[in-house]
């Protein structure tokens, strides 16, 4: 397994990164590069910040540091957290006064004579404030696709927090229990040993979930308005235990049951096992990313499941737990070493519930690995839901609570 890394990137990792894109901007011609994306800012800066109306816009620059264009308020902030050289220059406040604005700032730095690339996703009134020829590239998306050994590290450390919370769920699975509680406890529980781990690690950019899906809610994935829901006896359940550690993020996920399999969700669970067992020989050097999704929704629908399926079967980690590049058909890119993937087919049953395993995969040279730990098998995912003895002591302790009250 990588070694886990639970500390800021050293300078020479935010270089490398820097280094990469302006490698990449001379070969295209390009003077500047401009990031309002935050997760692309904190890829190139070691900077995280909520996401407001006061712009944060860095300008990359084909040779030297980096430009970085923030509100007053915040470069204080900034100078703390950012790893690399930065070229600090801040604008008051938003609204301002005509020549006082951000605008106003970026066009000392940029002048109509320049080509700048831009990412797709620009805001509008960002890209219209760019007084130079405009080029829309996602450089820097590109580049967060293959990791380097720091950020395989960072991931691996996720992977270990998310698996943690993972096992904190299913080990307190009962009937009748409300899932909200289990994940204030695991979540609480990997965020302490985070912070143990690394005390200054950015609370910005640290987010965990740790829930299930009761079997009446299981085909519907991404259906949590019930805050109450409770484990049931049988299932399918789907737990989720993903997010982000100080910037980096992972996901671990199964369908397990408790106390007992239902019948009707035997054969389901089997077909989802071997759609998995297809998706990881696929994902492998070499082959493209939409034959897997391809292949392996082609072997579901052979099952009869056709209708059921929702989603791709893959996407990415690196400074966020959601990116490119995606196992999904249509997206015909080539798996490299050095990629990490969520492998997770599945498919959806209403009346039955879902059949979804997902783990945190890291490309190798000759294959992929897992970075996530959970179990795998229909034995290993039945869960005894008889009531522990701490489960039995707090309920005799509330019914004499509510007797005596």
């Amino acid at each position: 397994m990588p070694t886990a890394i639970s500390s800021h990137p050293p300078e020479r990792e935010i270089i490398s990164r820097r280094n990469a894109l302006q490698s990449k901007m001379r070969d295209l011609g390009l003077d500047f590069y401009l990031c309002h994306d935050p997760d692309n800012i904190f890829y190139l800066t070691n900077f995280a910040n909520f996401v407001h109306e006061r712009p944060f816009i860095l300008v990359v620059p084909a040779k030297g540091s980096p430009v970085f264009l923030m509100p007053k308020l915040e470069e204080p902030h900034v100078r703390t957290r950012s790893v690399g050289d930065l070229e600090c220059i801040h604008y008051f406040e938003f609204p301002a006064p005509q020549g006082k604005q951000w605008s106003d700032r970026l066009k000392e730095i940029l002048t109509p004579g320049h080509r700048v690339g831009i990412e797709t996703l620009c805001p509008l009134a960002v890209a219209k404030a760019i007084p130079s020829t405009t080029v829309e590239l996602d450089l820097v998306d590109d580049l967060r696709m293959i990791k380097s050994d720091y950020e395989i590290g960072r991931i691996a450390y996720t992977s270990q927090l998310v698996s943690r919370a993972h096992a904190m769920l299913l080990d307190g699975a009962r009937p009748g229990r409300m899932a909200v509680e289990l994940h204030s406890q695991a979540t609480a529980a990997i965020t302490k040993k985070m912070l143990m781990d690394n005390p200054n690690a950015n609370m910005l950019n640290t987010r965990f979930a740790a829930i299930a899906q009761p079997p009446e809610l299981s085909h519907d994935p991404h259906n949590f308005t019930d805050v109450f829901m409770k484990f049931v006896n049988g299932g399918p359940h789907v737990s989720i235990s993903s997010g982000t550690a100080n910037g980096y993020g992972a996901e671990v996920e199964r369908t397990f049951f408790i106390n007992r399999v239902p019948e009707q969700a035997k054969q389901p669970f089997e077909d989802m096992l071997a759609a998995r067992a297809l998706a990881y020989e696929l994902t492998v050097p070499g082959n493209s990313m939409s034959d897997v999704d391809r292949r392996v929704n082609d072997f579901l629908k052979e099952k009869g499941y056709g209708s059921n399926l929702l989603h791709r079967t893959g996407h990415s980690f690196g400074v966020t737990n959601h990116e490119a590049p995606f196992l999904a058909e249509g997206y015909d890119h080539e798996i490299e070493p050095g990629m990490v993937f969520s492998i997770e087919p599945g498919f959806y049953i209403q009346g039955v519930g879902g059949f979804r395993f997902s783990d945190t995969v890291l490309v190798t040279e000759t294959g992929n690995q897992k970075l996530t730990q959970a179990p795998e098998t229909m034995e290993g995912l039945t869960i005894d839901g008889k009531p522990s003895m701490v489960d039995s002591l707090k309920s005799l302790a509330m019914k004499f609570m509510t007797q005596k009250a």
